[in-house]
């Protein structure tokens, strides 16, 4: 079995400034390394995900992020504010809000005690 150093979700997206800005300054993931239009990396507690440019983006449901949050509520209200919207997903379980990306890509919100 081979010894992995690190790992990432590569996440195809069509415009490097416009992703990076909405995974660090909308969602406040850090940045962890950009290789000009190439390649970027962002940081988000257990996750490391790749920013790579494709001319070909694929919007469907063939990935899904998920955050973890102490305050669901909390957390929605502030993305809100800077405008994100939410399809909200409730059972007698659990409330997940899901969320999309420049490209479509899914991304939800899911509270701590889920992950």
């Amino acid at each position: 079995m081979p010894q992995f150093v690190s790992s990432n979700v590569t996440v195809m997206i069509s415009n490097m400034d416009r992703s990076l800005a909405f995974y660090t300054e909308t969602l406040g993931l850090k940045l962890k390394t950009r290789h000009g239009e190439h390649w970027a990396e962002v940081e988000g507690p257990g996750i490391t995900l790749g920013l790579h440019p494709s001319s070909k983006i694929n919007v469907g449901d063939n990935l899904s992020i998920a955050l973890s949050v102490k305050d669901l509520d909390g957390a929605m209200a502030e993305l809100e504010k800077k405008g994100v919207k939410f399809n909200l997903y409730k059972d007698d379980m659990v409330t997940l809000a899901f969320f999309n990306d420049p490209d479509g890509n899914t991304l939800y919100l899911a509270p701590a005690q889920w992950q």
